[in-house]
């Protein structure tokens, strides 16, 4: 079983190379005057981050003379990996406080330029779908990785079924845990492993991008986090990249593109409440 003291060192899922670009109508707020020209490459998890560049960001960047190349991953390390390298511009797939992990983990100093949007992060049910009434010994599945491993515990001590030492600690692992009534067991897996999980688990812990996946949408889930100013302040996903092209035009120009209200309103006609807009 990993852990989330062995995360730094795991690298799993396979990289999957597509490059889309294409031609499309502006809308009335999109950027118009060219921000520069060239390609800008850009790491991204399949959903709904590679979809959100292919589908809305590359046919506004073309426009501008920006070809946006896309390159999937699966996993989330690899794609800050590829940022720091300098083999790929930026990545579109991980939060402020996975970030901040990563970079202390790795002594790496990647950046965040602009905050997104936000995936309600949510408990789904396995083998049972009563969480008001869980047994005794139930095993939930949690992100191994710190943060999200946090995450999922402040999620269960939103929903009652435990207390951590310091309610507000979004560095917790089981071992903060205070108060444990139901002796629930806590399987640790790769984030992106928790939606094949629920075959064998009572209860699993989700991050949106591998819900949606799934197949999984917020509704379905039994409880969700909390929309509140702290989940967008430290989980809304993030534009990364390395601290030398900060300020990268090509780079403002994606932002450009996905801070108008013309985004805002492909996300609810794309996703509905499962990405909401962080800006």
């Amino acid at each position: 079983m990993l852990t989330r003291r062995s995360f730094a060192s795991t690298i799993l899922g396979l990289a999957a190379t597509g490059a889309l670009a294409g031609c499309g109508s502006a809308s009335d707020d999109t950027p118009s005057a060219a921000a520069g020209s060239g390609v800008l490459t850009v790491a991204a998890t399949p959903e709904p981050h590679a979809r959100i560049l292919t589908e809305f960001a590359a046919p506004r960047l073309a426009e501008q003379g920006i070809e946006l190349e896309v390159r999937e991953f699966t996993d989330y390390v690899q794609p800050n990996e590829v940022v720091y390298s300098g083999e790929l511009d930026a990545n579109y797939f991980q939060h402020a406080n996975y970030l901040r992990d990563y970079n202390e983990q790795n002594n790496e100093d990647l950046v965040e330029v602009a905050k997104i949007h936000y995936e309600p992060f949510g408990i789904y049910a396995g083998t049972s779908d009563d969480l008001a009434h869980i047994a005794e010994g139930t095993i939930v599945a949690v992100p191994n990785d710190p943060t999200n491993e946090a995450r999922a515990l402040l999620l269960l001590q939103q929903a009652g079924l435990i207390t951590l030492k310091d309610p507000e600690d979004l560095g917790a692992t089981p071992n903060d845990i205070a108060e444990n009534p139901h002796k629930i067991e806590f399987r640790e897996i790769e984030a992106a492993a928790t939606p094949r999980a629920l075959e064998d688990v009572g209860f699993a812990a989700i991050n949106g991008n591998y819900a949606l996946e799934a197949g999984l949408h917020a509704a379905d889930a039994l409880v969700l986090e909390e929309a509140s100013g702290i989940a967008f302040e430290e989980y809304a996903n993030i534009i990364c990249t390395s601290s030398d092209k900060r300020d990268d035009e090509r780079i403002a120009a994606l932002v450009a593109v996905l801070q108008t209200d013309d985004f805002k309103t492909y996300l609810s006609d794309s996703f509905g409440e499962d990405v909401l807009p962080a800006f």
